[in-house]
């Protein structure tokens, strides 16, 4: 264990024999992101900077191996040179975004659409856990899938279980051909664009609209990667336009960062929701993943808006809290089902009996 790695350890059992919380910090870019901790009289921050490091690369066997304070665009760019990338398109938020955040947040960028998910490319993950254990789950070639289940639960787990000190992930080649075709519609047009594409076999790997600010109109980009035969296939049976690729590439990174105008301004909802719902008429919309995911702005009340994504066979999300709106009592989260609090709880016990890390970060009162 290396001398960083080492200091972590005793933090954190400093603080568990102090009784004090944790807060894990990366890069900082996704602390609007989640429940705020509530107020102590003493909490320990853990900076991940101090850990970082691209431990193994093998191109290879598609896998990639850091610790968690390495930073995400570094990863990219070494992946990038071999002509390789992350699949499952992480958002950054920021030049300091580390590929430790990028594992806890979850979160995920329109070629997920496409490509999957986070949680399907995490091979392998280390823990730091309460007794300043540091505990192994999963591994590092894809062919190994011993623990893999509990790499997945800390996907998305806003460091409520532990210290996330070191991820594998898998990492796929960049495509032969991409192309992004943009039209002029509105969003209910979209919709019904987009409402076909997972049935149809095309190269179909992303597809956002966002309104233009002219009245309901609004532009829907598609995004072709794969054989040239295919997206030159894709692109006579879809029509539209082909966006130059330097403007594309920008286009897709704006909205995947939201530095889009669009998503200007606060509160900001996301909805996850089955395919095909329509528009929800909640307020300003954009959406991704073909209509999966909605973004919707305005001081809407939580109530509302969970019961329009329930209804839809998802759930809501207040991503963005600004100034104006109040927190849920119960959290940014859609609240869990009694069955998966009470699981959770249980998870929480077992690795942090104590409730140091991150406590109320991921759910509200745990």
């Amino acid at each position: 264990m290396d001398y960083a790695l080492s200091q972590l350890c005793d933090q954190v059992m400093t603080a568990r024999a102090n009784f004090h919380a944790i807060e894990i910090v990366g890069g900082g870019t996704k602390r609007f992101y989640g429940n705020p901790m509530p107020a102590q009289d003493k909490t320990t921050r853990l900076e991940m900077s101090s850990i970082s490091g691209i431990l193994t690369y093998e191109p290879s066997e598609l896998v990639v191996t850091a610790m968690a304070g390495t930073p995400l665009a570094d990863i990219q760019d070494m992946l990038a040179q071999k002509g390789q990338m992350l699949a499952f398109d992480p958002p950054c938020f920021g030049s300091g975004s580390t590929i430790g955040g990028v594992v806890a947040s979850g979160l995920s960028g329109p070629l997920s659409f496409g490509y999957g998910p986070l949680r399907h490319y995490v091979l392998g993950a280390h823990l730091l856990d309460a007794q300043g254990r540091i505990l192994k789950f999963g591994g590092e070639v894809m062919k190994n899938v011993a623990g893999y289940d509990v790499s997945r639960l800390l996907t998305g787990s806003m460091g409520m279980f532990g210290v996330i000190v070191q991820v594998s992930l898998k990492v796929l080649p960049l495509p032969m051909c991409d192309a992004t075709l943009v039209f002029d519609l509105t969003e209910s047009e979209s919709l019904e664009r987009c409402a076909p594409l997972r049935a149809k076999a095309m190269p179909v790997k992303a597809a956002a609209w966002v309104p233009s600010g002219i009245g309901k109109q609004g532009q829907l980009a598609i995004r072709l990667c794969g054989a040239q035969s295919a997206v030159e296939q894709a692109k006579q049976l879809l029509g539209g336009q082909t966006l130059d690729q330097a403007l594309a590439t920008q286009w897709w990174q704006d909205f995947r960062d939201q530095t889009t105008s669009f998503f200007d301004g606060q509160p900001l909802w996301r909805l996850a929701v089955r395919g095909q719902t329509p528009a929800l008429d909640l307020g300003p919309t954009a959406f991704d993943l073909a209509g999966e995911v909605r973004w919707i702005k305005g001081d809407l009340q939580a109530q509302t808006v969970r019961q329009a994504a329930q209804a839809a066979g998802g759930h809501a999300t207040l991503f963005r809290s600004g100034e104006t709106l109040p927190l849920p009592t119960d959290g940014v989260f859609q609240p869990m089902a009694p069955s998966a609090r009470v699981i959770t709880e249980r998870l929480k016990r077992e690795f942090d009996p104590k409730s140091i890390f991150n406590p109320g970060r991921l759910v509200a009162g745990i």
